[in-house]
């Protein structure tokens, strides 16, 4: 998912601050409301991604939807691993892809993932959690 307003902009305009992005980012308003549904309360934590791992994926049928909830899917994992995990920050590349850098300077592209686990289930969010807790 590319976010073409948070990228290019000019510095002096009102430019987002790290935490505007992060909360920007951590809305992921399809993915809440289908684990609303679901009776799954979004915590922003690891448990949480273990609740959205044993839901039934009937989103995959939906081919509208799909794409946008592996985006907020990838956009959920990436907001528990900055609020949980020391050093871990959002950054937006250039071309408006938001990515996760940890401290070790290794980066992580958790729309992709997001996007992997909604359309196969695999990897589980919280197994790229654990990966990426342990890095």
């Amino acid at each position: 998912m590319k976010i073409p307003f948070l990228g290019n902009r000019p510095e002096k305009r009102g430019a987002l601050d790290p935490e505007g992005i992060a909360e920007l980012l951590a809305e992921c308003e399809l993915l809440r409301s289908h684990a609303s549904r679901a009776g799954i309360q979004l915590d922003d934590t690891a448990a949480s991604l273990e609740e959205l791992d044993q839901l039934l994926p009937r989103w995959r049928e939906d081919e509208e939807i799909l794409p946008w909830l592996g985006n907020d899917a990838g956009l959920y994992l990436g907001t528990v691993i900055v609020r949980t995990v020391p050093g871990a920050a959002w950054e937006i590349r250039p071309d408006g892809q938001p990515v996760v850098r940890l401290a070790s300077g290794r980066e992580f592209d958790v729309v992709s993932s997001g996007q992997e686990w909604a359309a196969n289930g695999v990897p589980e969010l919280s197994q790229l959690y654990a990966e990426v807790s342990e890095a």
